[in-house]
């Protein structure tokens, strides 16, 4: 009894039909040049999807077709049938040339929300300019300052709290940072040594801050030995590193805090000079930042950033310091300059570690900010050029 044979016409087919070479409709990669597809195995047969009935199990030949004369893969007419299998949905708008293929219902991507009848679809959030959330930025900047300005102005001795709190948290971020590049410094006597410093240097000054330097670097010397001798210079190095970094440093803070009648102005005047040193740099950099200024460093800082900061930070400066120490504008314009320079050196010498240690920020504590040290590099730099200035032009009563 003969039968349709779909893969070749719609003659019968006996046993004593002659054996002709098969035109395949479509290429068939795993045969041999003049190998039959009827004499390949079974298994050979990858399975299909059917609309009507699913995918065919494994080792089922794809050769029966329903009576009615239809093609269950939709793809072509069947030789011997009076009409033509009709396409239907997007397949059809394609084949007659009306329309694109309507994209797949598949999962959408995370964090898009398709349209309906009751609700628009959702927006991405697009980064400014600087690559960063702003208004997460500055929501974040607002409680910092808050948390500064507060204890600043209404109990002075709570600044120092506060100072000692973000000298440790800059401590813990700096050595987890190091430690992508296989340095392990001693954390414990690290975060303590810190918080020692800053404590010497607010009760008993500059001399008491070198010292609080020198006994934590000793500190964690003696603590890192019961580790073995393995990495030691290394560890001990980066250690160093971060002692001189965050709490030595900061450690001017506390002096600038510590000065009797004025301490709380003195720390003010600093501040206001680096946020407006920063805002000036993106504000100008952002919409003027034609020339970088270190692209191996900071892609992107500009030299039209650098102006801006350093105009912003000494018309601010210079009105600030007359209006509070009254001081000659001009000696308050080169506080802004200096301290404007300053920190835009820190940042840079920041970049610069990150980019040795290879990553993008501290840490992810500050939303928009990335770690608290992304937010202290600029400060750190200007203290120590704050608290020689202001020696100098206001200096200490008492």
């Amino acid at each position: 009894m003969s039968h349709l044979d779909p893969y070749r016409s719609a003659e019968p087919r006996g046993w004593d039909a002659p054996e002709a070479p098969v035109g395949l409709p479509w290429p068939e990669r795993d045969l041999e040049p003049g190998q039959s597809a009827h004499s390949a195995p079974p298994d050979t047969y990858a399975p299909a999807p059917d609309s009507r009935t699913g995918p065919l199990r494994p080792g089922q030949r794809p050769d029966s077709f329903d009576p009615d004369g239809t093609d269950p893969y939709g793809t072509r007419p069947l030789p011997g049938t009076a009409e033509p299998y009709r396409l239907e949905g997007p397949a059809a708008a394609v084949s007659d040339g009306a329309a694109e293929p309507e994209p797949p219902r598949g999962r959408r991507r995370p964090g898009r929300r398709r349209a309906g009848g009751d609700r628009l679809p959702s927006q991405e959030v697009k980064p400014s300019r600087a690559g960063r959330n702003l208004p997460a930025a500055i929501g974040v900047g607002a409680v910092l300052g808050a948390t500064v300005l507060v204890p600043l102005f209404f109990y002075l001795p709570a600044f120092l709290f506060v100072l000692a709190a973000a000298v440790a948290i800059g401590s813990w971020e700096m050595a987890r940072a190091v430690r992508r590049s296989g340095a392990h410094p001693p954390l414990v006597p690290l975060i303590a040594g810190g918080v020692l410093t800053i404590g010497l240097a607010w009760y008993a000054g500059p001399d008491a801050l070198t010292l609080g330097l020198l006994v934590t670097v000793a500190g964690m010397a003696v603590w890192r030995l019961g580790d073995g001798p393995g990495d030691y210079r290394r560890d001990l190095t980066a250690a160093t590193l971060i002692a001189v970094y965050v709490p030595f440093l900061a450690g001017f803070a506390a002096l600038l805090a510590a000065a009797p009648g004025d301490g709380h102005l003195r720390v003010l005047v600093t501040l206001v000079a680096v946020v407006l040193s920063d805002t000036g740099g993106y504000a100008a950099g952002a919409n003027f930042g034609k020339r970088p200024m270190a692209p191996s460093i900071s892609p992107k800082k500009s030299w039209e950033g650098f102006a801006g900061s350093v105009a912003a930070s000494a018309l601010g400066s210079a009105v600030l310091i007359w209006t509070l120490f009254d001081v000659a504008p001009w000696w308050g314009a080169l506080f802004g300059v200096a301290i404007a320079c300053t920190a835009v050196l820190g940042d840079l010498a920041e970049s610069l570690i990150k980019r040795d240690l290879g990553v993008k920020d501290m840490s992810n504590l500050l939303p928009g900010h990335g770690g608290l040290m992304d937010r202290l590099d600029s400060i750190l730099f200007a203290v120590p050029t704050a608290y020689l200035l202001l020696a100098v032009f206001v200096p200490v009563v008492g």
